[in-house]
């Protein structure tokens, strides 16, 4: 960790931009920066911008009628119930209205859900494993490292215009960067789930989350990597044990 006291003694501060920029190009340097200064007013702005932009595609390309269809093809037992209720029509409308207004809020839920991962990640990594990070700095880590996600939604976008057949898109996961992309319909709803997570962009951001939470909190980046993919693959298992007790619920046999 010598190396890392000296370079962030000599390095000038950096922009929000120049931030975001080194995260593709030169990681490190952001992450010391961060050591400096906790702010991620950058990533923050980017991701407003990218997933309005990416909501608006959506609305006038797809259309959040059909988004909710082609999610109710992945949960025929949700359908099931819907279609049963004599409300059906207005159920319906609830669930498009609100499909498309947390698309567009979907930041707000990124934001809360870092906080979360943010307080698991500070915790172990301080008490643990005996590091000296402030909570502001791995908090600032996660967003910045979340950035690469949004090439995700770019590349969601391109697909859009490039023709994408309106029947296969599905909001939550736009692109095939993933194992569960390529999943049939057929598949149970907790494999997709794991699945889903195998995924490019998802393991680039923990990839720099792991130098990151290393730079900050002044660890080995084994110590780091234990923490940050320990608590991943956590917080994975847990969504997959969710949806396979569902599945059980709805289809008992």
């Amino acid at each position: 960790m010598t190396e890392l006291t000296e370079a962030a003694s000599t390095q000038a501060p950096l922009s929000e931009t120049q931030r975001c920029i080194d995260i593709f190009t030169a990681p490190t340097k952001t992450f010391i920066d961060i050591r400096r200064k906790a702010t991620f007013w950058g990533p923050l702005i980017v991701m407003i911008i990218v997933g309005i932009g990416f909501s608006f595609t959506v609305q006038k390309k797809i259309g959040w009628e059909q988004v909710f269809q082609n999610n109710m093809r992945q949960a025929p037992a949700t359908l099931e119930k819907i279609e049963s209720n004599p409300k059906a029509e207005s159920i319906k409308a609830g669930y498009i209205k609100g499909g498309a207004i947390s698309s567009y809020l979907y930041w707000v839920l990124v934001l809360l859900v870092t906080l979360i991962t943010s307080l698991l990640i500070w915790v172990s990594i301080n008490f643990g494993f005996g590091g000296k990070a402030k909570y502001s700095q791995i908090y600032a880590v996660s967003l910045y490292s979340g950035l690469v996600m949004n090439i995700k939604f770019l590349l969601g976008i391109v697909a859009i215009f490039a023709g994408l057949a309106p029947e296969s898109f599905l909001i939550n996961n736009p692109v095939g960067s993933n194992i569960g992309y390529y999943l049939s319909t057929d598949s149970p709803a907790w494999l997709r789930i794991l699945c889903t997570q195998i995924d490019i962009f998802q393991i680039w951001a923990i990839v720099l989350s792991v130098i990151g939470v290393s730079v900050v909190a002044k660890v080995s980046k084994g110590k780091s990597a234990a923490v940050v993919v320990g608590w991943s693959i956590i917080i994975v298992l847990v969504f997959t044990t969710i949806a396979a007790v569902a599945s059980k619920i709805n289809h008992p046999r």
